[in-house]
């Protein structure tokens, strides 16, 4: 077993109920409400480009000539996504330029953001690169596996299909790759810091659609 498949291992009941949980269903069977995407979409937006940052900044800690140039292209690929959101699902599901002005990232937004770029900026290098991975792995799982059931004429078919390309399938195993190299370079001391920051990620993916279907912002003081 690889370095990588005992990270699914190990995170496997939280990533079968994100595989489960009402927003991914109802994205497959093409129920899931218009605005409750467009709250999505707007918080993905925001999260992006704080992704696009915390991988630029990874990159800039790695040794690895490659993994150097690997880590830079995908903060590029995440602000070319970002502004393909922009120019074509924002337009699409009717989500104004003046409407994700503002609209501040949520809390779960936020947080996850926030996480990133604190282990990027702190955390040993195989931790950082580590944290990132569900990003990559995670949505193409839940691309591959809502893409197999989803309905026909899916109003979220172009979403689909981007997680569920063979184009995003190269991304992830690059950084799958780049992971298990780093897990058997380490120690296991080392691997222990990466399965945490594994599973830390990984719950801040559950939170980021569970706060989207909820449409939960920030908790109110009042």
């Amino acid at each position: 077993m690889s370095f990588t498949d005992m990270l699914w291992s190990d995170t496997a009941e939280l990533q079968d109920t994100i595989q489960t949980m009402p927003f991914n269903t109802q994205l497959a069977n093409g129920t899931l409400r218009q605005d409750v995407f467009q709250g999505y979409i707007i918080q993905d937006a925001h999260y992006l480009e704080g992704f696009a940052r915390a991988l630029a900044l990874t990159a800039s800690r790695a040794t690895d000539p490659q993994a150097i140039a690997q880590l830079a292209g995908s903060a590029n690929g995440a602000i070319a996504v970002e502004r393909q959101l922009h120019a074509e699902y924002m337009s699409l599901f009717k989500v104004s330029p003046s409407n994700f002005a503002k609209t501040p990232p949520s809390q779960a937004c936020d947080h996850y953001i926030n996480f990133l770029i604190r282990s990027a900026s702190i955390d040993p290098f195989p931790v950082a690169v580590t944290a990132l991975l569900p990003c990559f792995w995670i949505y193409h799982r839940v691309g591959q596996a809502i893409d197999a059931k989803a309905t026909k004429n899916n109003p979220y078919q172009a979403w689909i299909d981007t997680y569920a390309s063979d184009a995003f399938a190269a991304s992830v195993q690059s950084m799958l790759d780049l992971t298990n190299i780093l897990a058997s370079q380490n120690n296991e001391s080392m691997r222990k810091a990466m399965k945490a920051s594994f599973a830390r990620s990984s719950w801040h993916e559950w939170m980021f659609w569970h706060s989207a279907f909820q449409q939960d912002g920030w908790a109110s003081h009042s």
